[in-house]
């Protein structure tokens, strides 16, 4: 196959950029993730730490032991010992035991005892409560200040518990790793999936970048509505895929086919068959209600995969009609032509008379043959008055009398108005493929000893035009075939196809048409009057 060069733009294809973006929003959105975690955790801590030492710090003040200590001589040899193990049971930083004034009774350091608190007591004091962030001889550290109640209520003592920011910190490490591996763990996964949607998106775009595959679509649109011939796709299930607007006016489908099976649509069978079968075909003719149209399929395979059928419709009716006509006119002509034979021999035998001294027999002999001649065309003309119809009839007659086919007017025969509603061409469609069809069948049926003949009949009345063309032949036994593309009684390719546009012409027309059964085959085609038609 020819290759084919594309441009690429700088930025790559559909699928890079795609990847890219994919990539690009996952670490932000897995970034904002981790930063709303991590600050949740930090709160959540914060909180944690103030709770616990508020929970401790009043734990202590409410413990009856240490109102007892306060009330002996050396309240930090029963203190220093309890708040140690206080801190160790609680797992806090420091728990402090002072008085009012804030002079420690217990520290974690020893050396401290004895030594003012480092921080805000004034509310403690008055009996409130101090929670803060404050650095103290153990470096900065969240705590919280209690007041120690006698039983009278009034403020005899405070305690101080808190933990230090460090330690704080530490916890949050320790959250911290878990979720830097769960962040970790979603980019991997996320861009491991980016990148298989990314690598299926480049093998089903082909490695496109968006502008060329915009320049695609708009291309294809462009020639989908330009071109004249029908292009349908059809996939494998028998559903219509594409369609542009020359297979919608040639098939006479006035919705849009896309998505829809070729069953639903109002389609010959024939046709739907042939789209559906998956076989080459090239230049099939085929009818429709008002059109003889050229199909040819290919089946299309896309890396060894069957994806449907390409269909190529052409609109075949007015050629068909000119050939038809140019059958017709070949016909007169070759009709015309053994007519000057026969007349050439007619005139020597005239003169031949004349020289023997017989002129009277002459003049008889050539008076004769041309009444005949000239009665004949008498008739028709002066019976048809449509001069397309009465051209066809006398072609036809010249044509019959070559084959050895007697040719026979009916004296019924009369068509007063030329304007029927009926196009002459339509005209010469249906009767001079009946008439072709009679002479055939009867030429090809003098097995019985008697004369083949035609037998045609014109009549136009307020009912309309009828035609009937009766034959001597073996007349027609599958009725319901006979004017389907292809059925013929000839044995040889080629045939079928005029029975079938007379049918398409008639239901063109609302007419109808009859098949019966006499010495031959009768076919009767009757077509309303032009007010009926319209």
């Amino acid at each position: 196959m020819p290759s084919t060069t594309r441009i690429r733009t700088r930025r790559g294809s559909l699928a890079r950029q795609l990847l890219i973006l994919q990539l690009v929003v996952l670490f932000a959105l897995v970034a904002a993730g981790v930063a709303f975690a991590y600050l949740d955790s930090v709160r959540a801590t914060e909180d944690r730490a103030e709770d616990k030492v508020i929970a401790v710090a009043e734990a202590v003040a409410d413990a009856p032991g240490v109102l007892a200590a306060l009330s002996t001589s050396e309240p930090s040899s029963t203190l220093q010992p309890f708040a140690q193990r206080v801190r160790a049971d609680t797992e806090v930083d420091f728990v402090t035991i002072m008085d009012k004034n804030g002079i420690r009774y217990t520290h974690p350091n020893p050396e401290l005892i004895g030594q003012p608190f480092i921080g805000n007591i004034g509310e403690a004091q008055r009996g409130g409560r101090v929670l803060e962030t404050y650095a103290g001889s153990l470096g900065p550290s969240e705590r919280v200040v209690v007041p120690v109640h006698d039983a009278a209520g009034q403020v005899v003592a405070l305690v101080s518990v808190g933990i230090t920011v460090e330690a704080i910190d530490a916890e949050l490490r320790e959250r911290l790793w878990p979720l830097i591996g769960v962040a970790v763990a979603v980019l991997v996964v996320g861009g491991v999936g980016s990148y298989l949607v990314s690598a299926r998106l480049r093998r089903q775009t082909r490695g496109i970048a968006p502008e060329e595959l915009s320049n695609l679509f708009e291309y294809h649109e462009a020639v989908l509505h330009s071109v004249r011939e029908g292009l349908l796709l059809v996939g494998g299930d028998g559903r219509v895929v594409l369609c542009n607007d020359g297979a919608r006016a040639l098939l006479e489908v006035t919705d849009d086919p896309v998505g829809r099976e070729l069953s639903a649509l109002d389609i010959p069978e024939d046709l739907v068959e042939a789209f559906t079968s998956g076989e080459e075909r090239t230049d099939e003719l085929h009818l429709t209600e008002a059109r003889v149209l050229v199909v040819s399929t290919s089946p299309v395979r896309s890396r060894g995969k069957a994806m449907g059928t390409v269909v190529i419709l052409r609109d075949h009716t007015e050629l068909q009609a000119l050939t038809g006509e140019l059958t017709t006119v070949r016909g007169l002509a070759e009709a015309l032509k053994s007519q000057a034979h026969e007349a050439a021999n007619r005139l020597h035998t005239v003169v031949s008379l004349v020289e023997i001294g017989r002129p009277e027999q002459a003049v008889e002999f050539a008076t004769e043959e041309l009444a005949l001649a000239q009665e004949l065309t008498d008739r028709v003309v002066g019976a048809v008055a449509e001069p397309v119809l009465a051209a066809l009839l006398l072609g036809k007659a010249a044509e019959a009398s070559e084959r050895g086919v007697e040719f026979t007017i009916t004296p019924d025969t009369v068509m007063e108005d030329a304007d029927t509603g009926v196009p002459p061409r339509d005209l010469v469609t249906i009767l001079g493929n009946l008439i072709d069809n009679g002479i055939d069948a009867a030429a090809g049926n003098v097995g019985d000893g008697g004369r083949p003949g035609v037998e045609v009949t014109v009549r136009s009345d307020a009912g309309g035009l009828l035609l009937r063309v009766a034959d001597t032949g073996p007349g027609v036994d599958d009725v319901e075939d006979v004017f389907r593309r292809g059925w013929s009684t000839k044995p040889e390719d080629g045939h079928g196809l005029g029975l079938a546009l007379v049918g398409q012409a008639v239901r063109r027309h609302s007419g109808t048409i009859d098949v019966g059964r006499a010495e031959g085959a009768v076919f009767t085609v009757r077509l309303p009057p032009k007010e009926s038609a319209r």
